[in-house]
């Protein structure tokens, strides 16, 4: 007997969506049983952690949805079909529309890690809705950075780590949590050649920082003393590459001006790190050939967070590490979704928007108000904000004060307990998906991994959800779609002709155009990729902003025929394609600033760094200890994978705390201790660990959720039954999730 066919697909636990195969078995061929990594994957080559092994606890949950739910009068749900359940819902929606405006119908979501094609294909709705106003988890993790990245040098950056000499990474631990590309044989490359360096900024010590060459392991919620201190070096100590700043940046002078004066000492003592530790990784750094460097949530959910998100890219700019080879590029994405800061404001807390996101922590103000344009319905797919975002029990209140709550998802979900109708959806298994995370340099990648299988019997891929409510709300139908049918008999060339002519020159139709290319095109794909149709424009226009890395990659010609190149490659070759090749020596002549330089000199900025003189806030009466509520560990990740038998190890979600901490308590490891903050308290086992300083504890992220089998919250709790809404940055309102106050008593 021969084994079973190995199926190429991807991980989704994380942002890079590393390629994987697997073999399906089981009784009814819908087990995903064996995994490894997918050597013919352009960016992870073969290379997979432990996580992907368990995705069979995602695909098979028993907490599925099966049916369109409608809730009952008496909170209960109720099965209904789905010609009832879309009636319904666009009738809703529609109602709300006209009688208070398509503003008020917020959307949140958009896909999950690896799951983007619903919000391509939501865009549809919202166009037919009206609906203006939108967010994701983004928004609460990346928002600052988005803001700071656009006004100095008008784009997003990553960093070359493969090639680089310094690694510097600033509250981030990419052994578990990745966001590059075969993260950890890449980290085990730095720390053992004794010509590199890693440097890790990050209160615990984690994995990445048992690796490190240098750990500065700062005072939780202090990194924004450090970093100014490794700044304020790099300026005192002249590390700076001024011929680099000569030709690329302005505001130089305002900078030194600023950091000239930074007490490196003082700022060391408040951030609690030796200062000849951080003048070493600062010389390290200035010294540097190739430094590649990367923030993330550890210091992006934190107070300063904006601010250091200013002071991350002052390290790599003032030093010159901007277009070479292992330092920091601005890569050539098929989806651009890093932007600035709109015009518009939210409508009521009238709230920065950025990257076209409403900050998450103002949703609720948003509703719970008597303002004439609240939020009064929510769209709400494949997101879980009831667990996800800050303050859970707000938020259950603000989705109970809405006229309307739709939730698409695949599971009953803390948000779809919440919902009005809850529309079940195929698993991302079962339909063709896709990430728009691809940042790769020089070649950049994308995968549409075809269906694995088709969903059971009722439930449908967000793409059809969204095609029948754009049908019944009357704005898209057969006659529209026949001529395009018709064009798509005929080949390529001419579906592409009769598209741009009928659609993309069709102000009423050019919003609709997922919908359009899913009805007409999608067809024609190979069969399980019908939902990657979307794709299609996205190639077109990719094509006509980047021919010439498109064309380094094989997909020549004029635009559309490139285009048509790419998009038949990504849906013919399901283990990915790389669609762009890019140039060292082009990433400079990207910075889209209005000069093409580097803005080093942020006023408001500057402002903010200089509040940093007067010293950290005193720790709040009654609560001594930083919480950091959301740390991943090596089982866990997003909140979709729901059964808590898929974690071999921290199934009860323990509470890590210093052994100090602990003694003085008088509790040992698998002891339940209270756990208290201004909001709420929960009783939690303990975790004694040594990779704790003292004075901070941590939660695990993606915990505290329902699952049929236990009747109740999984092992551990939900972080934000404990943060606050109110406690975000004054800048973008992200919030400060790792850095809680908190007490710890004897349960």
């Amino acid at each position: 007997m021969t084994d079973p066919e190995w199926k190429p697909t991807a991980c989704i636990l994380c942002e890079c969506n590393c390629g994987i195969e697997v073999q399906l078995g089981g009784d009814d061929g819908r087990r995903l049983v064996k995994f490894r990594g997918d050597k013919r994957h352009p960016a992870s080559q073969g290379y997979a952690c432990e996580k992907p092994h368990r995705l069979d606890f995602y695909q098979n949950g028993k907490d599925r949805l099966t049916t369109p739910l409608r809730r009952r009068k008496d909170g209960s749900f109720e099965p209904i079909d789905w010609d009832t359940a879309i009636r319904e819902v666009a009738e809703r929606l529609a109602r709300v529309r006209d009688e208070h405006g398509g503003d008020t119908i917020f959307y949140y979501g958009g896909g999950g890690q690896g799951n983007h094609l619903p919000g391509a294909y939501a865009t549809a709705t919202r166009k037919a809705l009206g609906s203006r106003y939108r967010s994701s988890a983004l928004a609460q993790e990346k928002t600052g950075e988005f803001w700071i990245s656009d006004r100095m040098l008008g784009s997003m950056t990553r960093a070359d780590f493969e090639h680089c000499d310094v690694a510097l990474f600033v509250g981030k631990n990419p052994w578990h949590s990745h966001s590059i590309a075969r993260a950890r044989v890449i980290l085990k490359q730095i720390a053992h050649d004794p010509k590199r360096k890693l440097i890790v900024v990050d209160p615990r010590k984690t994995e990445t920082a048992a690796l490190a060459d240098i750990h500065l392991q700062v005072r939780p919620g202090a990194d924004a003393w450090l970093v100014s201190a490794i700044v304020g070096v790099l300026v005192q100590e002249d590390l700076l590459d001024h011929e680099f700043l000569a030709s690329h940046a302005t505001g130089l002078d305002a900078v030194v001006g600023a950091f000239r004066s930074i007490p490196v000492g003082q700022y060391c003592e408040r951030a609690g790190v030796e200062e000849d530790l951080v003048r070493e990784a600062a010389r390290a750094i200035g010294g540097a050939e190739r430094l590649a460097s990367m923030e993330d949530l550890g210091v992006q959910m934190n107070r300063h967070s904006t601010l250091l998100s200013y002071l991350h890219r002052l390290v790599w700019m003032l030093t010159g590490n901007l277009g070479k080879k292992g330092t920091h590029y601005i890569p050539t994405p098929l989806v651009n979704f890093v932007y600035g800061a709109s015009k518009r404001k939210s409508p009521v807390a009238e709230a920065p928007i950025v990257s076209g996101l409403v900050p998450c922590n103002v949703i609720a103000d948003e509703i719970l108000t008597d303002h004439p344009k609240r939020y009064r319905a929510m769209i709400i797919e494949a997101a879980n904000p009831v667990h996800s975002l800050a303050d859970s029990k707000r938020m259950r209140e603000a989705l109970a004060a809405l006229d309307t709550v739709v939730v698409i998802d695949v599971a009953m979900s803390e948000s779809a307990q919440c919902a009005d109708y809850v529309l079940p959806s195929a698993s991302q298994f079962e339909k063709g998906e896709a990430t728009f995370f691809n940042f790769e340099f020089p070649k950049n990648y994308f995968q549409l991994r075809p269906r694995l299988y088709p969903p059971p019997e009722g439930l449908l891929p967000e793409a059809e959800i969204h095609a029948r409510l754009a049908e019944a709300l009357g704005v898209v139908g057969e006659e529209d779609y026949a001529p395009l049918r018709e064009a798509a008999t005929k080949g390529f060339d001419s579906y592409a002709q009769e598209f741009m002519a009928r659609v993309l020159g069709d102000p009423r139709l050019s919003g609709l155009a997922a919908i359009v290319l899913y009805r007409t095109y999608g067809p024609t794909l190979p069969e399980g990729t019908e939902e990657g149709a979307v794709l299609l424009g996205l190639a077109f226009q990719f094509a006509m902003e980047n021919a010439a890395s498109l064309a380094r990659a094989g997909f020549d010609g004029p635009p559309g025929e490139a285009a048509g190149k790419m998009f038949d490659a990504i849906v013919k070759t399901p283990s990915g394609i790389v669609f762009s090749v890019d140039e060292w020596g082009d990433v400079l002549s990207r910075i889209k600033t209005d000069d093409g330089k580097l803005h080093l000199d942020l006023e408001d900025m500057l402002l903010e760094l200089k509040k940093l003189e007067a010293g950290p806030d005193a720790a709040p009466d009654g609560f001594p200890l930083v919480l950091s509520a959301g740390e991943r560990r090596s089982f866990t990740a997003n909140t979709i994978i729901r059964n808590p038998e898929w974690r071999r190890r921290g199934a009860d979600g323990a509470l890590r705390m210093s052994p100090g901490d602990a003694g003085a308590l008088g509790v040992s490891t698998g002891d339940r201790v209270r756990l208290v903050t201004k909001r709420d308290n929960a009783v939690v086992a303990v975790e004694v660990s040594d990779t704790m300083q003292a004075g901070h504890v941590s939660l695990p992220n993606g915990l505290g959720v329902t699952y049929p089998e236990n009747g109740g919250d999984l092992g551990g709790i939900a972080p934000n039954e404990l943060t606050a809404t109110e406690d975000r940055d004054p800048f973008v309102g992200t919030p400060w999730h790792k850095s809680v106050p908190a007490r710890v008593e004897r349960a």
